[in-house]
């Protein structure tokens, strides 16, 4: 079951002065930064009350972060919903005829399970579903 909005995925090209310009704008500053070698990206958090902000600069010219950007410019990426049972909900959105960008969760940044669901389901926006490692 989806539980809340968990993050929203804003892809930038320099992460560090993009940092600086969220500090400003959120007044709070990174709680987290983390490299995520799976997709080529390093990531930095923003708390926003019950929510986060992940900002997501591409390490690479074959990261899918770095494509987004050449393609669409920065900006908004993703919107990450919590669920209590990835695999469950995996299912239920196959079962309603949603395509999975992967098969099975893989490991992504702040400790989560992770799988994508395609835009083109989704009225264009990529939707990540996100469950807490224990």
């Amino acid at each position: 079951m989806i539980e809340k909005v968990e993050h929203i995925g804003i892809a930038v090209k320099d992460l560090a002065s993009a940092c600086k310009v969220y500090e400003k704008l959120l007044n709070t500053g990174c709680y987290k930064t983390e490299h995520v070698a799976s997709e080529r990206v390093d990531t930095a958090f923003f708390n926003t009350g019950v929510n986060k902000i992940e900002l997501l600069a591409g390490t690479s010219e074959d990261s899918a972060i770095t494509k987004f950007i050449n393609k669409k410019g920065e900006g908004i990426h993703h919107i990450a919903f919590a669920v209590d049972d990835i695999y469950a909900e995996m299912d239920r959105l196959k079962q309603e005829g949603f395509t999975l960008l992967n098969e099975t969760p893989k490991k992504g940044a702040d400790n989560k399970l992770i799988c994508f669901v395609h835009p083109i389901d989704a009225n264009g926006v990529l939707i990540e579903l996100c469950q807490e490692i224990d």
